[in-house]
C-alpha cells in the first residue's frame, strides 16, 4: 500500500506538471518505502511481545479490514500496571468475508476511533439487495456503475456481493472491472489467507475462489484501463482511491460523471474537502484533474458497506472491553467534531469519563 501510494503521488504530480497545472510534490517516494520496510516486523494476533522493558504489546482482530488490529499495551512501572487499548478502526459484525471484531478483555484507558459516532448504519445484510437493484437499474439505462472503493477491504466486499448476485442471477450479465493495481494485489493477499475469513458466510463455504468468476476482469495495465472509457454498454468499474482523491478512478469519473445514464456509487466514508464528499453532496460541477466537469450521473450512497462501526457498535465494542470492570478513561480520536460530540454524550450517559483531545494535548495515566 505504501509503494502504491508513493507511485500515485509521483504519477499525479508528473501528470499535472506535464499539463501545466498546479501540483504538490509527493510527501514521500517509492525509494523511501524501501528504507521504511526494514523497520517492519510482522506479528500475529494474540502474541504478546515486549517492545521495551516494562511495555508489552498484543494485537487483537479489529474486524475492519484484513489484518486490522486493536493494540493492547500493558505497561508496568514501579510495581504498578496499566493497560492502554488503542481501538484502531473498529469493524462491524456481519460484514462479508472477514471475521467480526474481537474486543480485548479489560482496559484502564482507551484511545478510541469515532468515525461514525453520530449515526447508525443500515443493516449490512440489506446492502447486497440494494447493490443488485442499482446495477439492474443502471444497466437498463445503458449506463455504467462507477465505484470509488478502497483497495483493501471495500473492493473485495463489493466483488464478493457481485459474485453472490451473479450466482443468484439477480444482476444482468455485464462485465465487472477491477481497475486498480493495488486492489488486484490486495485481492491476491485475501485469496492467500482464507484462515482469516468468516466461515459462517454462505459464499465462503460454497465456492473455492471468491474473487474470480466469469464476469470479473482485473485490469492491471494502464492501456487496458484507458480502453474502458472507449467501451460501449453497461459495465461496473471499481477503482481506487476510495475518496476519489487520486488514482484511476479520477479518469473514470471525468468520463462518466457527465453521463446521465450512469451511476456513481459511493460505498465508504468520504472526508470533508475530498472529491468523494463533493460527489455525495451532489455538487453540480466537479473539479477533476484540473478540469471542471458537470455532474449529471446519478449518485447512490450505500453507507451500510462501511467497515467502520456505527455509534451503537462502538458503544457495544467498548462495553465488551470494559466487561464487569469500572469504566476506563476514554479519549476519542479519528472523527469529525459532530461525530465526536455525539459519541461523547452517549458514552458519558453510560458513566465513562470522555475527552476529545486537540492537537498537542498531553495526558498522564
Amino acid at each position: 500500500m505504501l509503494v502504491d501510494s508513493a507511485h500515485l503521488q509521483e504519477k499525479d504530480a508528473e501528470y499535472l506538471a506535464r499539463h501545466g497545472k498546479p501540483f504538490a510534490s509527493p510527501l514521500y517516494r517509492q525509494r523511501d518505502v524501501a528504507a521504511l520496510m526494514t523497520q517492519m516486523r510482522a506479528t500475529p494476533y494474540g502474541e504478546t511481545i515486549e517492545v521495551v522493558p516494562g511495555v508489552r504489546v498484543t494485537f487483537s482482530d479489529a474486524g475492519h479490514i484484513l489484518g486490522s488490529a486493536t493494540v493492547v499495551l500493558d505497561c508496568a512501572e514501579n510495581e504498578r500496571s496499566t493497560r492502554l487499548v488503542f481501538s484502531g478502526d473498529v469493524g462491524r459484525k456481519g460484514l462479508p468475508i472477514i471475521r467480526d471484531p474481537q474486543p480485548p478483555n479489560g482496559a484502564d484507558a482507551v484511545i478510541m476511533e469515532s468515525t461514525y459516532g453520530d449515526r447508525d448504519h443500515p443493516p449490512a445484510e440489506d446492502m447486497r439487495e440494494r447493490l443488485g437493484a442499482i446495477v439492474r437499474e443502471t444497466a437498463a439505462r445503458g449506463g455504467r456503475i462507477i465505484v470509488p472503493a478502497f483497495a483493501v477491504g471495500r473492493t473485495q466486499e463489493i466483488v464478493y456481493d457481485l459474485h453472490a448476485l451473479t450466482r443468484a442471477s439477480q444482476i444482468p450479465n455485464i462485465p465487472i472491472y477491477i481497475d486498480s493495481p493495488l486492489a488486484i494485489d490486495a485481492t491476491g493477499v485475501f485469496a492467500m489467507h482464507p484462515e482469516a475469513f468468516d466461515h459462517g458466510e454462505d459464499l465462503v463455504a460454497e465456492v473455492n475462489d471468491l474473487f474470480h468468476f466469469d464476469q470479473i476482469h482485473y485490469t492491471r495495465d494502464v492501456n487496458d484501463s484507458k480502453a474502458l472509457n472507449a467501451q460501449i454498454g453497461p459495465m461496473v468499474i471499481i477503482a481506487a482511491s476510495g475518496m476519489a482523491e487520486s488514482g484511476r478512478i479520477l479518469h473514470h469519473l471525468r468520463h462518466g460523471a457527465p453521463d446521465s445514464r450512469s451511476t456513481i456509487l459511493i460505498v465508504g466514508f468520504q472526508a470533508e474537502h475530498t472529491l468523494g464528499r463533493r460527489i455525495v453532496e451532489r455538487q453540480r460541477v466537479l473539479r477533476i484533474l484540473g478540469e471542471e466537469v458537470q455532474l449529471r450521473a446519478r449518485v447512490e450512497v450505500l453507507n451500510g458497506y462501511s467497515a467502520h462501526a456505527d455509534r451503537r457498535e462502538l458503544a457495544a465494542w467498548l462495553g465488551a472491553v470494559r466487561g464487569t470492570q469500572p469504566p476506563p478513561r476514554i479519549w476519542l480520536v479519528h472523527g469529525e467534531p459532530p461525530s465526536q460530540s455525539a459519541l461523547s454524550a452517549l458514552l458519558r450517559e453510560s458513566g465513562y469519563v470522555v475527552d476529545v483531545p486537540a492537537a498537542g494535548d498531553r495526558a498522564t495515566l
